[in-house]
Parts: C-alpha cells; structure tokens; sequence
C-alpha cells in the first residue's frame, strides 16, 4: 500500500488522548492539513484542543490548545527526509523521518534546551484512510508525556 498521509496533499482528523507523566489521560481531538508546496517541500499544519473542565487530581484543568507547523524535504527517493518543527508551546525544532512500507517515523529534538527535549511520531497505516499516530515528548531518558489518536481522512 502507498500511504497517502504526509505524502500527498490533505486534510485529517485527528482523535485520541494525552497521557502527561503521573496524570490521568485527558481527550483531544484536531485537524492535520498537509500541503506540497514544490515538488519536494511539504508542509504540515496539525491543531489539538481539549474540552474544557477536565478533572486532573481533584481539580479542574484547562489546557490550552497546541499548533505543530511541520515544513521539510522529501528528496526523491522519499524513504529519509529533514524537517522543521515549530509548536506554540516549544521554539526551534529539527527532526528526521523514515518512511517505510507501513509506518511513517518521525523523531525531533529541541534546540538550545536545557533539558534535552525530544520526541518521536509513529503514523502507522491501517487503511488508505486511516492512520494511527504514537507520539511522546522526553527529557534526557525520562518519558513525560505521550499521545496517541486515529488519523481519518477528511473529504
């Protein structure tokens, strides 16, 4: 199977739940836009939000949204590219992806933090339709958050 996200042009839905390190998991869902500007730059806009009032610890929390902007190059032979990160909640990201027959992987780091931030994204395809992302943020060895969501296709 080809896989159609990332690598053609799109529009996604995205639902699923965030795992923070010693929280419970909150719902979010979001949309993922992919656009090929050129014949080899992509870009990647992908929004999550969370309801509202969501129970964390015997309080309520509010989490604000969070806004990916991906751009990168898939040279030719469209197995191993490069890319740029921008989050609203982290600055200056770079990254690297694979693509293999069923799975797109992504891994990034965070540039000049001092707690070595870096993160993986696994987007693997069950359908031409569908995708199942895995994703987690670290700091140095220590896992601090994980999210996980089904990818559907939108029109």
């Amino acid at each position: 199977m080809t896989h159609t996200f990332l690598l053609e042009s799109g529009s996604w839905i995205i639902k699923g739940t965030w795992l923070d390190k010693n929280q419970q998991s909150n719902p979010f869902k979001g949309a993922i836009i992919i656009n090929w500007e050129q014949s080899n730059w992509f870009s990647m806009q992908m929004k999550i939000v969370f309801p509202q009032n969501v129970p964390q610890n015997g309080s309520f929390q509010n989490r604000p949204e969070i806004i990916f902007e991906y751009k990168g190059l898939i040279p030719s032979n469209r197995s191993r590219y490069a890319y740029v990160l921008k989050r609203s909640d982290l600055e200056k990201i770079e990254g690297e992806g694979w693509i293999s027959n069923d799975s797109i992987i992504q891994r990034y780091w965070v540039l000049g933090n001092t707690r070595r931030l870096n993160g993986f994204e696994t987007f693997f395809c069950l359908d031409e339709n569908t995708y199942h992302l895995t994703s987690g943020m670290m700091t140095g060895n220590n896992l601090l958050y994980t999210f996980e969501g089904i990818l559907d296709r939108h029109g």
